[in-house]
């Protein structure tokens, strides 16, 4: 998106078009967005998934404590059913040998 498209998906915000612009161009710098020149605009876009930047966020939490096993097991306990077998289906991959 250009920066003139952020601040139409962002109008409930009444944010100046300079201040969308200053945000984005720190995004960039801090390699959250990527960009690229478009005539004389930039189009910026996501450096990563979501999801990606979720599980460094967690990553990230888990390295705040110093007991990992008892933060991993309290996260595990506070799943419902689907969440956990989603969480056994990403271990039993991580676990198959790569070919």
């Amino acid at each position: 998106m250009t920066v003139r498209e952020v601040g139409k998906a962002l109008a409930e915000r009444d944010l100046a078009h300079t201040t969308v612009m200053t945000v984005l161009d720190r995004l960039a710098k801090k390699k959250v967005v990527d960009r690229a020149r478009e005539g004389r605009a930039w189009r910026y876009r996501p450096a990563a998934s979501r999801e990606s930047y979720v599980s460094e966020l967690m990553f990230d939490a888990l390295g705040q404590t110093v007991d990992r096993d008892a933060a991993l097991a309290a996260f595990v306990q506070s799943m419902d059913g689907q969440e956990a077998e989603a969480l056994r289906r990403a271990l039993a991959e991580t676990e198959q040998p790569r070919n």
